[in-house]
C-alpha cells in the first residue's frame, strides 16, 4: 500500500512528525516497509531570477548571468542555450551537492571570470533522465523560493506491508482511520455528496447467483466528457504512487481503489445491449479483457453479461467490448461486494492480477458500495459534467453483525498486559467496534470493514497493537526446572534425530504426499488418502511410508555425483484416514559403502547389519532392553525377503530394518545394495515420569563363559535360540551372544550349526561348577525340546 505524506493527512488531521506516523504505523501491524522524501535532496535548490545575461568574454557558448537570490545578487557563468535576461531558474550555490554527481559545488572561475554558483538542468537534480538547457521555473514562481516545493515534492512517500487480514487498511483513509485510533491524530471522514439526481437508469442488473455476487449497485451518468484530463491534485497522487493515468472516468474508479480502499468499474453504456446478468461461467467461454489478452474460462468464474455475451470478470477485470474511451457520452459505473473466495480462485487461475482482485479478494466492506458510488458520481460530475440517474440496487448488504463476548481481564491473560477497562472501551470504539457492557462483560459488534475479527483473542490483539506492545514488559525465563517447554513425547522425537545425526545421517524434511504409484508400492493407495486438491500429481496421495521420499532424495544425490550417503526423516506416515491411522516413524536409509575400519582404505558394501545397529541405537535411547527383543523375519513387501527383519516385543512391531528389494531400487533407478530402517516410535511406551532410577550395581566376581554349538534345521531362527538360552536363568544368564554360522554337508540335509556364548555371573558369589553345569542342562534341553535342536559333538 503506497501513499503521500499529505495524501494522508487529508483523512488525518496530526501535527506528528513523519518518524512518528511511521512508527505508529509499524506497531499497529502495518509495518512501513519504505519511506522516500524527494525534497530532502532538492532543499538547497532555489528560484532565481536572470537580471541580465551577456556573453562570455573569453567563451563563445558561455554567458555571464547577474541573478538576484532574494537575499542579494550573485554571479554565475552559465553554459545553458536558454539563459537568457528574464526567465527564472534554479540556483545552486558552493557547498551545495549535486545529485547527479554526488560531489559538492565549489566556488570557482571559469575562463576568467568568477562564477557564484550553477544554474541547474532537471538532469543535475534527477528530476529527468536527458535535458537541454537549464531549468526554467515557472513565472509565478517566487524568487528564493525552495524548487522542490514549487514542484510539490516535498511529500515524502509512504509505502506499508499490508497483511491478508487488514483489507481495510487498503485504502489512505483506512489507514488514517487505524491511525487516529491510537490518538495521534483526528479522523476526517471525507465529504459527503450532494447529488442533484434524475430518472432511474433504463439498465437494469439481474442476480443469478446471489451467492457470488449478493449486493450489485450501478449508476447512469450521461452526456459527459472523457476526452480531457484530470484535475492537477488528483493526477500529482496517482501519479505519486505509480498509477497510470489514463482518462478522467478511469482516474476516478483508479482514486477510489487507493483513496477509500473502493473498486469500482466504468462501462461505456451506449457499448451495453440490454440489461446485465450476473452468474457463474460454465467453462470454456473466451472474454477478452482490458490488458488485451483473451482468457478462456473455468467453471464457477464470476461474470458480468448482457445480450451480446461476457462483458467483464467480475471483481477481477473489465472487458474490452464495454470500454469506455476518448469519445464515451454515457457511462454505466459499478460498485458492487462479491465473493472473496471466487474472487481470488479466479485471479489465481488465469493469472490476472488486479489492483480491484488485490482488494475484493481481502474482503471490501460491503456497506461501502452505495456511499461509494455516490462519492464516485459526484467527483465525476465535477471533472466530466454531465447527470446521474438514480442508483439501482441489486441484493442486499450480505454481512450480518456478530457480536462478541469479551471479558476485559483477557488481555492479561492472553496478552500478558493488563488493560484498564474504560481504556479497552475506548481503544475498540475509536476503531469502530460497536460496544455493549453488561455484568462486566463487553458485547462487541465489529465494524463492517473489519473480516478478520472473529472471537476474542482477536479483540485483545486490537487494543494490545493500539496500546502498543512495547508496553507489555519482559519476564525472565523461569528457572524452576520441573516443567519444560516439552512435552515428553515431543524431547523423545528430538532425542532420536540427535542420535542419528550423531551416527553420521543427515536430516530431511521432505512432503507428507507423494504419487499414487509410490504410494501403491509401499502398501498404500487408498482412496481416502487421495487429496481432493492435490498441488500436483507427484503429490497426490498422503505418504504410507517416508522411505519413498528418502529413496528419490538418494536417487537425485547420485545423478549429482553423492556416491553415498545416509539420510533419515522423523515425521508422520498415513495408514488410513482415521484419528489412529498417523504413526510417527523415525525411518532411515543409507547407500554406498563403506570402510571396514579407521585404519583400512578398503571400501566394503553395506549390508542389513548396519541398519540394524541403526534400528537398535535408536530403540536403545527409548528405553527397550535391546537383549530381549524378538528379531522376526516378517518384513513388508519392499525389503529384501532374505536380507530384513522385524523388531517385535510381544505382538507390537517396533521397527523394521534391512536391504531394500531389487524390484524397489529400479523404480527409483538405484544400483543396491541400499539399506533403511523404520521405527514405530510410539510403538514404545513413554518412561512413567514417577519411576524411581535404578542404581548400576556390578558384581566383584567371576563372570565365566561356555560356548554351545547347536546342530539345528536352517529354518529356525537364530533369535529364538539366543531367547530360549536367555531364560534358563534369567537372574544368572547375563548375555547370550550368536558368535557362529557353520553349513556342512555332513551335518545332515538342510542343518547348520549355530555357535551361542552364554555369560554367567552372580552378583553375591562366584558360580560353582554343579551351578554351571545345572544351568547349562537346563539350557540344552530347552533349545532341544522347543527347536529339535541337538548339541554338536
Amino acid at each position: 500500500m503506497k501513499f503521500t505524506l499529505s495524501w494522508l493527512k487529508t483523512y488525518l488531521k496530526t501535527d506528528a512528525s513523519l518518524e512518528e506516523i511511521c512508527t505508529t504505523l509499524t506497531n499497529l501491524g502495518l509495518v512501513v516497509d519504505k519511506v522516500e522524501d524527494k525534497s530532502a535532496a532538492l532543499k538547497p535548490f532555489k528560484v532565481v531570477k536572470i537580471i541580465e545575461a551577456t556573453q562570455h568574454p573569453n567563451a563563445d557558448r558561455l554567458k555571464v548571468c547577474r541573478i538576484e537570490t532574494g537575499e542579494g545578487e550573485v554571479q554565475v557563468v552559465c553554459g545553458g542555450a536558454n539563459a537568457r535576461t528574464g526567465i527564472k531558474a534554479v540556483l545552486a550555490r558552493p557547498g551545495d551537492k549535486i545529485p547527479s554527481s554526488g560531489q559538492a559545488l565549489k566556488l570557482g572561475e571559469i575562463r576568467g571570470v568568477q562564477s557564484q554558483g550553477m544554474l541547474c538542468s532537471l538532469e543535475e537534480l534527477l528530476l529527468a533522465e536527458t535535458s537541454e538547457g537549464i531549468i526554467e521555473a515557472p513565472e509565478d514562481a517566487a524568487v528564493g523560493a525552495v524548487y522542490a516545493e514549487v514542484l510539490g515534492l516535498n511529500d515524502p512517500f509512504i509505502e506499508i506491508e499490508i497483511t491478508p487480514n487488514r483489507g481495510d487498511c487498503l485504502g489512505v483513509y483506512g489507514v488514517a482511520r487505524d491511525l487516529a485510533a491510537t490518538g495521534i491524530g483526528q479522523l476526517t471522514p471525507p465529504p459527503s455528496p450532494t447529488l442533484s439526481l434524475h430518472d432511474q437508469t433504463s439498465i437494469q442488473t439481474i442476480l443469478e447467483d446471489p451467492e457470488s455476487c449478493p449486493y450489485f449497485t450501478t449508476r447512469l451518468i450521461s452526456d459527459v466528457n472523457n476526452s480531457g484530463q484530470s484535475p492537477e491534485w488528483m493526477l500529482r497522487r496517482l501519479q505519486s504512487i505509480g498509477a497510470k493515468v489514463i482518462s478522467p472516468l478511469v482516474d476516478v474508479t483508479n482514486f477510489m481503489a487507493f483513496d477509500q480502499g473502493r473498486p469500482l468499474h466504468v462501462f461505456d453504456a451506449d457499448k451495453i445491449k440490454g440489461n446485465l446478468r450476473i452468474g457463474l461461467s460454465q467453462g470454456g467461454e473466451s472474454f477478452e479483457a482490458l490488458d488485451g489478452n483473451t482468457y478462456t474460462l473455468e467453471d464457477g468464474m464470476i461474470i458480468i453479461s448482457d445480450d451480446s455475451g461476457i462483458i467483464s470478470l467480475g471483481g477481477i477485470m473489465g472487458g474490452a467490448s464495454t470500454a469506455v474511451g476518448s469519445t464515451t457520452t454515457n457511462v454505466l459505473l459499478e460498485s458492487a461486494y462479491f465473493d472473496p473466495v471466487r474472487i481470488a480462485m479466479a485471479g489465481r487461475k488465469l493469472g490476472i492480477h488486479s489492483d480491484a482482485r488485490y482488494r475484493l479478494e481481502r474482503g471490501v466492506d460491503p456497506q461501502t458500495a452505495l456511499p461509494g458510488l455516490d462519492y464516485a458520481t459526484q467527483m465525476i460530475l465535477e471533472i466530466s459534467g454531465g447527470k446521474a440517474s438514480q442508483a439501482y440496487v441489486a441484493g442486499h448488504n450480505p454481512r450480518v453483525p456478530k457480536v462478541i463476548t469479551f471479558e476485559p481481564k483477557r488481555t492479561a491473560t492472553l496478552g500478558g498486559l493488563a488493560v484498564d477497562k474504560s481504556e479497552s472501551q475506548n481503544i475498540l470504539k475509536a476503531l469502530g467496534y460497536g460496544i455493549e457492557s453488561c455484568d462486566g462483560l463487553f458485547h462487541a459488534t465489529p465494524p463492517s470493514w473489519r473480516f478478520d475479527v472473529e472471537i476474542e483473542a482477536d479483540l485483545v490483539e486490537d487494543i494490545l497493537r493500539v496500546k502498543g506492545y512495547d508496553h507489555i514488559s519482559s519476564v525472565p525465563f523461569s528457572s524452576d526446572r520441573t516443567h519444560f517447554p516439552l512435552s515428553a513425547s515431543q524431547a523423545r522425537s528430538f532425542e532420536v534425530r540427535s542420535l542419528l545425526a550423531g551416527r553420521g545421517l543427515t536430516e530431511l524434511i521432505t512432503w507428507s504426499f507423494i504419487s499414487e504409484p509410490l504410494s501403491k508400492l509401499f502398501g498404500g493407495g487408498l482412496s481416502d488418502l487421495t487429496l481432493t486438491n492435490p498441488i500436483s500429481e507427484e503429490m497426490k496421495v498422503m505418504r504410507p511410508s517416508i522411505l519413498p521420499n528418502l529413496l528419490e532424495a538418494a536417487s537425485k544425490n547420485i545423478t549429482r555425483g553423492q556416491a553415498q550417503g545416509a539420510y533419515f526423516e522423523v515425521g508422520p506416515q498415513y495408514q488410513n484416514a482415521t484419528d489412529k491411522g498417523q504413526d510417527l516413524m523415525a525411518s532411515g536409509l543409507r547407500y554406498g559403502t563403506v570402510s571396514s575400519s579407521n585404519w583400512s582404505t578398503r571400501a566394503n558394501p553395506l549390508d542389513l547389519f548396519h541398519t540394524k545397529a541403526d534400528a537398535m541405537a535408536v530403540l536403545k535411547s527409548m528405553g527397550v532392553n535391546v537383549g530381549n527383543i524378538q528379531c522376526t523375519r516378517e518384513t513388508p513387501a519392499w525389503y529384501h525377503p532374505g536380507r530384513s527383519g522385524v523388531f517385535k516385543q510381544g505382538p507390537n512391531v517396533l521397527a523394521y530394518f534391512g536391504e531394500i528389494h531389487p524390484k524397489i531400487l529400479k523404480k527409483f533407478d538405484l544400483k543396491g545394495p541400499v539399506v533403511a530402517f523404520e521405527i514405530f516410535v510410539k510403538a514404545v511406551p513413554l518412561p512413567k515420569s514417577k519411576t524411581k532410577k535404578q542404581k548400576l550395581t556390578l558384581s566383584p566376581y567371576q563372570m565365566v563363559e561356555r560356548d554351545f554349538a547347536f546342530i539345528i534345521s536352517q529354518d529356525t531362527p537364530a533369535d529364538s535360540l539366543r531367547l530360549l538360552a536367555q531364560k534358563a536363568d534369567p537372574a544368572l544368564v547375563q548375555e547370550v551372544v550368536i558368535f557362529d554360522h557353520f553349513a556342512d554337508p555332513k551335518l545332515g540335509e538342510g542343518k547348520v550349526s549355530l555357535g551361542l556364548r552364554v555369560k554367567l555371573q552372580a552378583p553375591d558369589r562366584t558360580l560353582t561348577d554343579e551351578e554351571i553345569n545345572v544351568i547349562s542342562k537346563r539350557l540344552i534341553d530347552s533349545i532341544h525340546a522347543k527347536t529339535g535342536g541337538t548339541l554338536r559333538q
